[in-house]
């Protein structure tokens, strides 16, 4: 009983539980804003707290977004592609996609809070975009590899781990 119980409360067959999902999230937005704040200061001319305020406004979006984009990411994958495995192309077609719902809520609102038009802020957006492409798919592919989504048990279909 306790085991079948267990069975219904797992994640799905080769998907990321929970509790790994928050790990992610919260180590990707920490590393990444370690890094934005200090160096968007200094190319852009702004205050850290201007800054500040852009990249954690910034990063509480992109945390919501981050966890609800990855469970309907790999929830697709797995109903097409019985897998939640990404290759390569595969995680820079995530990443991508990821970047642009990302953009479409990020773009006004910097305009907004620096007070200038979206053309204006879409250097400052775009510049934050590129370095999170880059950064997201460096650090997930390394997320993977540290820690790695848990492997089907081959006699009983339980994930390992």
């Amino acid at each position: 009983m306790a085991d079948h119980h267990a069975a219904q409360n797992a994640p799905a067959v080769g998907t990321r539980g929970t509790s790994d999902r928050v790990r992610h999230v919260l180590l990707f937005e920490l590393i990444a804003l370690a890094i934005v704040i200090p160096t968007g200061s200094t190319l852009f001319g702004l205050h850290e707290s201007s800054m500040g305020m852009i990249g954690i406004g910034s990063a509480i979006t992109a945390t919501i977004w981050n966890y609800l984009y990855n469970v309907v990411f790999d929830r697709v994958m797995a109903r097409l592609y019985a897998t939640t495995h990404k290759t390569v192309g595969v995680r820079i077609v995530h990443t991508l996609l990821f970047e642009a719902g990302l953009q479409v809520v990020l773009l006004p609102a910097i305009a907004w809070y620096l007070h200038e038009s979206v053309l204006k802020a879409f250097s400052l957006s775009m510049s934050i975009a590129v370095f999170y492409l880059v950064y997201a798919f460096v650090f997930n592919m390394a997320y993977d590899r540290i820690f790695p989504v848990p492997a089907d048990h081959p006699a009983t279909g339980k994930a390992n781990g």
